[in-house]
C-alpha cells in the first residue's frame, strides 16, 4: 500500500508567544500535518519552540527540522526529547543532521570539524539515543512507547548508510552546501543529481523490514499564471542553470495550481516523495496544492 502525502511546514521566524501561537494555530487551520523548527542561532530554540506549538494546536505533529548534532551532547539531547515528547502528548519528531554552518560553531565556541568527524558524531548520537531511550529504566520517559520516529537528512553516501540504518524518514534538502561557505550557502543539484542521490540511498536500504518515509524540503512555492516570470529572480544564483533547468529543479514549485500539483505528483513518481516540507514563507502559497493532492 502506498503511503498516503503528509506535510510540513518549518517555521523559521521567532515571535513572541501570542505571535508564534497565532501562527502554529493557522499551520493547522491550513492543514498542515507536522510543525517543524529549525537549529540555527538566530532563530528560536527548538524544543521549547515545539512545547508551545503543542499548547497552541491539537492535532499536528511537531519535529525539529532539523537539530545541528554538532551543538548536542547526546545525553542531555536524549533527555530534551524525552521530555518534550512527554510534554507534547507523544506528537514529537526528531530530526537530526550533522550541521553545515561553520560560523554557528565558531560563535557556540563548539569544533566544526571535518564532514566525515561531524558524520562520526551524529552516528554516536544516534546511537546513543537508541540505546538511553530504548532503555526502560531511563528517565525521563517519552510517552511514545514505540519510540520518537527519527528523521535523518543528508545527501552524502555515509549519511544515507547510516540514515538506510536507522531512520524512519529520510529527509532530502536537493540541494549542497557551497564548498568553503562559513555561512552554510546552499546551490541546488539538479533534478538527475537528486535521482541519483535516492536512488543510493535506496541501496543501502535494500534490506531494511519496513521502508522509510521520504522527505524533500522545498525552498519555495509560487502559485502563478508566468512560471518563467517567477523564476527570473534565482537565475542569478545559479548562473550555471537554464530557465528551464531551474523550472524542473525538485525544490522550487511554480506554475498554475494544476501546474504545481502536478509537478508534486511526478516528482512522487520519479523520486517516491510523499513528505514535503515547506519553509514558512511558502505557508499560505502551499495550502491549495495540500488540498488538492488530498482531495484527487
Amino acid at each position: 500500500m502506498s503511503r498516503p502525502y503528509r506535510f510540513g511546514v518549518n517555521l523559521t521566524v521567532p515571535a513572541p508567544a501570542e505571535e508564534w501561537g497565532a501562527k502554529c494555530r493557522r499551520a493547522e487551520e491550513l492543514g498542515y500535518d507536522v510543525i517543524q523548527v529549525p537549529d540555527h542561532l538566530g532563530m528560536v530554540a527548538p524544543f521549547p519552540a515545539l512545547v508551545a506549538a503543542a499548547r497552541a494546536t491539537e492535532r499536528p505533529r511537531l519535529g525539529t527540522f532539523v537539530l545541528n548534532a554538532g551543538l548536542w551532547n547526546p545525553v542531555l539531547l536524549a533527555r530534551e526529547v524525552a521530555t518534550t515528547d512527554a510534554l507534547t502528548g507523544g506528537r514529537l519528531e526528531l530530526g537530526l543532521g550533522t550541521g553545515y554552518v561553520r560560523a554557528e560553531h565558531e560563535a557556540a565556541g563548539l569544533p566544526f570539524g571535518s564532514p566525515g568527524e561531524r558524520v562520526d558524531h551524529l552516528r554516536r548520537t544516534v546511537e546513543e539515543l537508541e540505546r538511553l531511550l530504548g532503555d526502560e529504566e531511563y528517565r525521563p520517559r517519552p510517552a511514545q512507547r514505540s519510540g520518537v520516529p527519527l528523521l535523518i537528512g543528508g545527501n552524502g553516501d555515509r549519511m544515507l548508510e547510516l540514515t538506510a540504518r536507522h531512520a524512519d524518514i529520510a529527509a532530502f534538502t536537493g540541494a549542497r552546501t557551497v564548498r568553503g561557505s562559513r555561512t552554510g550557502q546552499l546551490a541546488p543539484v539538479t533534478a538527475e543529481e537528486l535521482e541519483e542521490r535516492v536512488g543510493r540511498y535506496r541501496e543501502f536500504a535494500a534490506g531494511r523490514a519496513e521502508p522509510a518515509e521520504l522527505n524533500l524540503l522545498v525552498q519555495t512555492v509560487v502559485v502563478t499564471e508566468d512560471r518563467e516570470a517567477a523564476v527570473r529572480p534565482l537565475l542569478e544564483h545559479v548562473p550555471h542553470l537554464s530557465v528551464e533547468q531551474v523550472l524542473e529543479l525538485p525544490i522550487f514549485l511554480a506554475g498554475t495550481l494544476e501546474e504545481v500539483t502536478a509537478q508534486v505528483r511526478a516528482q512522487r513518481e520519479r523520486y517516491g516523495f510523499t513528505y514535503l516540507t515547506v519553509l514558512e514563507p511558502s505557508m499560505e502559497a502551499f495550502a491549495p496544492v495540500m488540498r488538492a493532492l488530498r482531495d484527487a
